[in-house]
């Protein structure tokens, strides 16, 4: 009898630890509050406005009324579909280029470096520490047709080429759709580089080493070894680099011509020059509706737990 009583208290002070637990589970919430108010006030709040301008009616000197207007978006994609299409397309030629020249850099820098891993760390964000702008004047310099590199290219053949496939329309390399997807990839490799480093750095080299004891070559331990372990890195940075790249309009504007015209071109013409604010909002939210699809189609067909 004396054991039966002695447990008692246990009993009755375990039985005050479930409301305890319960408010632990707050704090999870509680740490995510401020990043879901910042994006609720600066990305939906926006959002919202910008849906509720382009189907609003009028002129800048008569002012805006809400009517309804949902043709707007009919009109949009009837007289922008190219410069829409165009952006898709530039921005994943850029993605693929930033993935084929990022992932060797970042797979060097994660397992071969060594010790100047910290270096060639800093060699890719060094980019960051001048303006986007005066990196991207900078390909005009690279690019000019009196320039070291277009003179290079021409004597081996390069420009013929580029012309053969579409990319150029004449021996020069400035003002054509190569030099601005050349300018998309440069702006933007960093972002690619990251991700692909982060992941592939927290590799364990021995599951390759388990692979090669396995009799598997240097080409199938990385096919079904190090691919698959570094595709988190791969998702996240291909969509680092397209849905910037998407909406860009710098590059399309100082490196290109009047036929590589990029969707963010034309919004920004829009909104700043010809101040048709509806039709601007349209294409935007168009633009960010479409982004929003691939992103959801390619993250849900590269089954990245990490990610979801």
């Amino acid at each position: 009898m004396a054991s039966v009583t002695g447990t008692a208290p246990a009993l009755s002070t375990g039985a005050s630890a479930p409301p305890e637990r319960r408010r632990s589970n707050w704090v999870p919430y509680a740490l995510l509050l401020p990043g879901l108010l910042w994006l609720f006030v600066f990305f939906v709040v926006p959002m919202i406005t910008l849906f509720s301008q382009s189907l609003q009616e009028g002129s800048i000197d008569e002012g805006y009324t809400f009517t309804g207007n949902v043709g707007i978006y009919a009109e949009a994609l009837q007289s922008y579909f190219p410069q829409l299409l165009r952006s898709i397309g530039y921005a994943a030629s850029a993605t693929v280029l930033a993935l084929l020249l990022g992932y060797p850099l970042a797979y060097f820098m994660a397992l071969k470096a060594g010790r100047w891993k910290n270096v060639l760390l800093v060699l890719v964000i060094a980019p960051f520490f001048t303006s986007f702008l005066i990196r991207t004047l900078a390909w005009q310099t690279i690019l000019s047709d009196v320039g070291p590199v277009t003179s290079f290219a021409r004597s081996i053949g390069l420009t013929n080429l580029l012309q053969a496939v579409g990319l150029t329309s004449n021996d020069n390399l400035m003002a054509s759709k190569f030099a601005v997807i050349c300018g998309l990839t440069y702006n933007f490799l960093p972002f690619m580089i990251l991700p692909l480093y982060a992941s592939l750095e927290r590799l364990d080299p021995r599951l390759v080493e388990a692979a090669g004891d396995l009799y598997a070559s240097p080409a199938q331990g990385f096919r079904f070894v190090t691919w698959p372990l570094s595709l988190p890195g791969v998702v996240a940075g291909t969509l680092l680099t397209f849905i910037p790249a998407a909406g860009d309009f710098i590059n399309s504007k100082l490196l290109g011509n009047t036929q590589t015209v990029m969707i963010g071109q034309v919004i920004d013409a829009q909104f700043l020059r010809v101040l048709n604010y509806p039709l601007a909002a349209a294409l935007s939210f168009v633009l960010l509706v479409l982004i929003l699809a691939l992103v959801m189609a390619y993250v849900r067909k590269a089954g990245t737990e990490e990610l979801v």
